[in-house]
């Protein structure tokens, strides 16, 4: 079982990256600086319009995802690690991941059959739910969810692998209004997220989950502490997409005794396809 990814979705890393920056509470806190930092509302506006852009385009790239799961013991020894390795591609903005190995191994021909269905019962969902959405029956705490139920500060200057981003400190509005159960996490969460000051992309994020999360009367809880690391960068000089992931994740579900994982992710392999190809279950993408 993969956990973090795997657990309601809480952690999924979707797309939208920050189309909900505009539903900020700016409480922002005036820092001195060596260069002067943007206007902040100006700032997200560019964002989220930079992130439209960004949809459009990802729609047109794959790549391949690993992700390596580390079960641990009470004591945090490693007590079972699982890997699963995934293509990755867009429909409608929506990810949808396409199970190809697991544990360094590929999918026998009967579960390539039934991934193949997995797969086209998702490109069907995708294409019905409105981008930015999250799809019917999924719990997605995504990076705009996360900010649309947040106030920033202390914004400053930092540099990341050469380039310079905007960073700010963010802890979830307890009594900002929630659409759902994965707006109602992303109020208990709170980090630090840095945008690249020239693309205005955000390039890290890292977020804590500050206390227990019930799922379902209680039947599923996330642990206070559970935490994510989320990096992208630019690919191709075009468009940016997740290059890794960290999750820590300590979890309930019903009588079960709490599970505790780190999670692993690595994005590579990156393709890009011609603009009219059609996406098809069972294969990476088919020209027209």
């Amino acid at each position: 079982m993969l956990y973090g990814r795997r657990f309601c979705g809480i952690f999924s890393r979707q797309r939208g990256l920050c189309a909900g920056f505009l539903g900020m509470t700016c409480a922002v806190t005036a820092v001195a600086q060596t260069a002067p930092l943007p206007d902040v509302p100006t700032l997200m506006a560019q964002v989220r319009a930079h992130q439209q852009q960004m949809d459009a385009i990802q729609e047109n790239y794959t790549y391949r995802e690993t992700d390596v799961t580390d079960e641990l013991n009470r004591n945090g020894s490693v007590k079972k690690t699982e890997s699963q390795t995934y293509e990755v591609f867009y429909v409608n903005t929506h990810e949808v991941r396409r199970l190809v190995q697991k544990d360094g191994k590929d999918l026998s021909a009967d579960e390539q059959q039934k991934e193949q269905d997995r797969v086209m019962k998702e490109i069907a969902k995708a294409q019905k739910t409105p981008p930015g959405q999250a799809p019917s029956g999924e719990i997605v705490v995504s990076v705009s969810r996360i900010l649309a139920m947040a106030t920033v500060s202390s914004p400053r200057l930092e540099m990341l692998d050469g380039r310079p981003t905007i960073a700010f400190d963010f802890t979830g509005d307890p009594h900002a209004k929630a659409h759902g159960v994965a707006e109602e996490a992303a109020r208990k969460m709170s980090g630090t997220i840095w945008i690249d000051e020239k693309d205005r992309e955000v390039r890290r994020l890292t977020a804590r989950l500050n206390d227990n999360f019930h799922v379902g009367l209680g039947m599923f809880s996330l642990s206070k502490g559970s935490n994510l690391v989320f990096d992208q960068k630019l690919v191709n000089n075009e468009l940016w997409l997740p290059t890794s992931a960290e999750i820590s994740v300590t979890a309930h579900a019903f009588a079960v005794v709490g599970v505790r994982a780190n999670v692993r992710v690595t994005d590579s392999d990156y393709k890009k396809f011609h603009a009219e190809a059609v996406q098809q279950p069972g294969a990476t993408v088919v020209q027209k």
